[in-house]
C-alpha cells in the first residue's frame, strides 16, 4: 500500500546531509569620532577552528528557540552588547565547502547600528574576549577567522553606500541629539565633510527629526534637541549629500 505523501515527507525529509547553519552580525558603533566594529576572540582550544583568532559575533541557529533568522541575529546581538539595536538589516548569505574546516557551512549575515553609550559588551559562552575595533584598522590589518574579513568589507560598503541617501547614521545616536551631532555622524561614516546649510535643509524638510523640549549646552550657544520622528522607519532622500567646499 502506497504511503500518504505527508508520511513520506516526514520520514524522508532528514535523509540528506545538512550544512552547518549560523547567523553572524556585523555590529557598528562610533567611538572617538571613528566607525568601529565589534569583534570576538575565539577560544584557544586547538580543537576549535581558528583558535585565538578574531571573528564577527554570531553562532549556530537554535532551532528550538529562534523563530527565524532575524530572531537569531537579535539574540546574538543581545548576548554581545546587552542591547536591542534600533536598526538591523540583512546583508546577505555566504556558504561553501571551504569557509569552515568542520564541514559545508552557510551563514546568514545581518548588520546592526547601535549608539556607543548603549553598548555594554558581554563575552559569550565560547568567546575568550570581545572588543571594538576601528574599521580602517580592522580591514587593513586584521586576519579574521573564516571568511569574516570579506563579510566585514561587504557590510562597510553597504553601510557607506546607503548613508549617501538614507537616515542610517541617526541610529548611531542616542534618543536625543542636535543637528550638529547628526551631521557629525554622517561625516564619520562617509569619511568626508558635508555642507552644513544643505544638510540641515534636507533633514528638516524630510520630516526625519522632530524638535523636543530642551537644549544642549556647550561652549557656544545652546543647541536645539531633536529625536527621530519615526524610529522604526528609515528615511530615504532623493539625492546624495553635497560635499563641503574647501
Amino acid at each position: 500500500m502506497k504511503k500518504p505523501a505527508k508520511q513520506l515527507l516526514k520520514k524522508d525529509r532528514m535523509d540528506f546531509p545538512r550544512p552547518l547553519t549560523t547567523v553572524d552580525v556585523v555590529i557598528f558603533t562610533v567611538l572617538e569620532s571613528g566607525l568601529n566594529v565589534l569583534l570576538v576572540q575565539r577560544p584557544e582550544d586547538p580543537n576549535e577552528p581558528y583558535p585565538g583568532g578574531w571573528a564577527l559575533p554570531g553562532g549556530f541557529v537554535d532551532i528550538e528557540n529562534d523563530q527565524d533568522l532575524e530572531s537569531c541575529a537579535r539574540r546574538k546581538l543581545k548576548e554581545k552588547t546587552g542591547v536591542d539595536t534600533p536598526y538591523l538589516e540583512q546583508l546577505g548569505s555566504w556558504g561553501g565547502t571551504t569557509r569552515d574546516p568542520r564541514g559545508w557551512s552557510a551563514t546568514h549575515v545581518y548588520f546592526a547600528l547601535i549608539p556607543a553609550q548603549d553598548a555594554v559588551l558581554q563575552k559569550g559562552a565560547n568567546a575568550q574576549d570581545v572588543a571594538w575595533f576601528p574599521v580602517n584598522q580592522s580591514v587593513a590589518k586584521a586576519k579574521l577567522a573564516f571568511d569574516h574579513l570579506e563579510i566585514l568589507q561587504a557590510a562597510i560598503s553597504r553601510l557607506r553606500n546607503k548613508v549617501e541617501y538614507t537616515s542610517l547614521p541617526a541610529y548611531l545616536l542616542p534618543e536625543k541629539f542636535t543637528l550638529s551631532e547628526l551631521q557629525h555622524m554622517y561625516e564619520v561614516v562617509m569619511e568626508r565633510p558635508i555642507e552644513k546649510s544643505a544638510f540641515r535643509t534636507r533633514v528638516l524638510s524630510s520630516n526625519l527629526v522632530t524638535p523636543i523640549q530642551g537644549m544642549r549646552e556647550g561652549p557656544n550657544r545652546p543647541a536645539q534637541l531633536y529625536r527621530l520622528t519615526d524610529p522604526n522607519r528609515p528615511v530615504f532622500f532623493p539625492r546624495t549629500f553635497k560635499q563641503k567646499q574647501k
